[in-house]
């Protein structure tokens, strides 16, 4: 990029910046995420580090970003309440570090030590005390000047009204000396004390806030970080009770002589503040790791939102030599958790043929860092998707991606383009095969004619071999292209007829690569009966359609006996039902109905059916649903559940009984939230059905 392309793209940056802190500090109305802003701000510090000739004074990169609310008195600050610096990887830290130590001498480099904390996602606060009696609260604001909000804050519980006086041997045991211990109470007692922290609402009291909202009709809060900022903002101190607040402490401005920073923690809980006890004392830069490391994966036992860790100099007396620079100290550095949203830029967009000949776009993305893992594609459902995203190439957009969920695509940044972004057309002819495209009138997927598409065939035999069908060990898309393009497989009954011959012709196969495909396959020649259905492939049916088929077959064998348990009973069965029959079954509807009515009419399927019989593959059939003492119960599970995953959670519920659907209704009877919950929740809150989190669930299941 030269200067004069990126002074364009600086400037636009900038502009779309200040809005987005705008609607977050003020009107406390953010339309992006926090991480999706971040990864804005990182643009424009590089593009500023590239090109400091372009570097202003009125940069967001150059100052604390907000200002304080017109509707309440202002409060200037004793001391500045400065950001702090972001890293984003282990990198980011080391090279902090090596900073630090060009500053120290080399008797102080052997003082430096550290103590993390977790950088708690709520809103920054300034609490003062006179003679111990709470005497003013003030917000962060633009870090120079706040508002009072201190008849909102006496309101929290965990805001003492009067400092706690602590005994001189609690003093003496947290490292004071005599004199010190006797100059720290007679400042409590006398003199002026500033304590800041963060005010955060658990994430218990947030959704048990939104289930009652929903049951009185009123608008429910969108995010725990922005009810915390609107219930401070509050001008009914009312309100602000009801929230349910905490306030955790994390530093004293007063002097008290401390020696670590990690005191001024242990000082705050003798006064009477709550402190998290997660944070701790890390002598080296690798126990700061570790402990990033650590709450990336279990940050929810906190409870409440934290986005990272900041690494902070244990040691007081190195921050004054440190110092400060630009926004933020030295001795301060915050390590951000792998963001689940960034922002990058759509280069182009291919198009991929399934399973069923549908053509999927695909954006080719600006290479991110998100969730963990560099993204460099995402998808984007169908064309419908790109009209209603009003996507174009060369657009900047937000990039989602939750746990292992497939990155997509939220939001396109209109304010960013620049003009020369292009319009994004369907391809007219099947990108793989060269067929044509035909789109039906009932669905807005696009789909390759041919049914002999090579990606179609391929897709078909790697979705026969996936987890949650056939689960076949070791038969991974690579393999699976090297037996088709062979011609040894080209439908899923041609696995069960694999010898060791075959596989060892391939390139890559030994005596023991191949004896351990052919083991893997054996294993997988007897399949339960709904994982069978599901490997099939047919067109709108999922896992849960699936179970639902084998249900009823069961309830067909236990009504007849004529009904033979096995491959070639099943086909019988489902082939001799009318379409009014299958669509009477439960969460079925017309298409799925028609859809599994042709699929076993179909002469190809057929074909396959048989071979398959010939092929001795075995099916395994389960009881009809109905036992266990969640018989009779439905659950809907919808976000990322952490501690059990999606799949193990569906199983150990259909092993007590219960019913998994994919869609909320009346007659659902749980809901089960996990974190990043969608329009599920919404629509669960609307019907009143019961939500439930997943530490609820475990104890149903227990």
């Amino acid at each position: 990029m030269n200067e004069s392309d990126a002074k364009i793209r600086i400037i636009k940056l900038r502009e779309e910046i200040n809005r987005h802190n705008y609607l977050y500090h003020v009107l406390d109305a953010p339309e992006i995420s926090d991480a999706a802003l971040d990864s804005l701000k990182n643009e424009l510090e590089a593009l500023e580090r590239s090109f400091p000739a372009l570097v202003s004074a009125d940069s967001p990169t150059q100052r604390v970003n907000g200002q304080a609310l017109a509707k309440f008195e202002k409060v200037e600050h004793r001391r500045p309440m400065l950001s702090i610096y972001d890293a984003f990887s282990e990198q980011d830290l080391r090279d902090w570090q090596d900073r630090l130590l060009k500053l120290l001498s080399p008797s102080e480099r052997s003082q430096l030590c550290y103590f993390a904390e977790m950088k708690m996602d709520g809103l920054a606060m300034s609490l003062i005390y006179k003679q111990g009696l709470f005497v003013q609260a003030a917000t962060r604001g633009d870090g120079a000047v706040g508002e009072n909000v201190t008849g909102n804050l006496k309101t929290l519980d965990s805001i003492p009204l009067r400092l706690r006086l602590p005994t001189e041997a609690e003093l003496l045991q947290l490292g004071l000396t005599k004199a010190q211990s006797a100059n720290c109470r007679e400042l409590i007692t006398n003199g002026e004390i500033e304590v800041r922290g963060e005010a955060v609402i658990n994430h218990a009291d947030f959704a048990a806030l939104n289930e009652a909202y929903a049951k009185a009709g009123k608008a429910t809060l969108a995010n725990p970080r922005n009810a915390a900022a609107g219930s401070i903002r509050q001008l009914d101190p009312s309100i602000t009770r009801e929230r349910r607040l905490q306030f955790y402490a994390y530093d004293i401005i007063t002097d008290f002589g401390l020696e670590y920073h990690h005191q001024e923690h242990q000082l705050a809980a003798l006064l009477g503040f709550k402190i998290l006890k997660h944070n701790q004392v890390c002598p080296k830069l690798e126990d700061l790791i570790k402990f990033h490391h650590h709450y990336q994966d279990h940050k929810s036992e906190v409870g409440f939102d934290c986005d990272g860790m900041v690494a902070v100099v244990d040691r007081l007396s190195l921050w004054p030599t440190l110092g400060v620079i630009g926004k933020g100290p030295r001795y301060l550095l915050a390590y951000k958790f792998a963001a689940e949203q960034a922002t990058t830029v759509v280069r182009s967009v291919d198009w991929q043929v399934g399973r069923t000949g549908a053509l999927t776009p695909r954006a080719v993305l600006d290479p991110v860092a998100i969730g963990g893992v560099t993204v460099s594609h995402s998808t984007l459902h169908n064309y419908d998707e790109i009209k209603r995203l009003g996507l174009k190439i060369g657009d900047t957009v937000i990039i989602e991606r939750a746990g292992d969920v497939i990155p997509k695509v939220i939001e396109v940044l209109v304010n960013l383009r620049s003009g020369q972004e292009k319009t994004i057309t369907p391809p007219k002819h099947c990108p793989v095969c060269g067929s044509d495209i035909d789109q039906s009138a009932d669905e807005v997927a696009l789909r390759c004619v041919n049914k002999d598409c090579y990606a179609t065939n391929i897709r078909r035999l790697m979705h026969w071999a996936s987890k949650n069908a056939a689960d076949i060990d070791g038969l991974g898309p690579k393999i699976i292209e090297q037996l088709y393009a062979a011609g040894l497989v080209k439908d899923p009954a041609d696995f069960y007829s694999l010898s060791k011959n075959d596989l060892l012709e391939l390139e890559g196969f030994a005596d023991r690569a191949a004896d351990n495909l052919l083991e893997a396959i054996a294993r997988r020649r007897s399949l339960a009966l709904s994982k069978f259905i599901y490997a099939l492939g047919i067109r709108h049916i999922g896992e849960e359609t699936a179970i639902t088929i084998s249900h009823y077959f069961s309830l067909a064998q236990q009504k007849s006996k004529a009904t033979a348990l096995n491959l070639e009973g099943f086909v019988t069965w489902i082939s001799g039902l009318d379409l009014e029959t299958i669509q009477q079954w439960e969460d079925v509807g017309p298409i799925v109905a028609e859809s599994v009515y042709e699929y076993f009419h179909d002469q190809s399927s057929i074909k396959l059916l048989n071979k398959l019989q010939t092929a001795k593959l075995e099916l395994i059939i389960s009881q009809s649903k109905g036992s266990g003492k969640l018989s009779g119960l439905s659950f809907v599970l919808t976000g990322t559940l952490s501690a059990l995953g999606r799949d193990e959670a569906k199983a150990k519920l259909r092993e007590l009984g219960a019913d998994i659907s994919e869609s909320v209704s009346k007659n659902t009877s749980y809901l089960v939230a996990g974190e990043k919950a969608g329009s599920k929740l919404t629509k669960a809150k609307d019907l009143g059905v019961k939500i439930i989190t997943e530490d609820e669930l475990i104890k149903l299941l227990s």
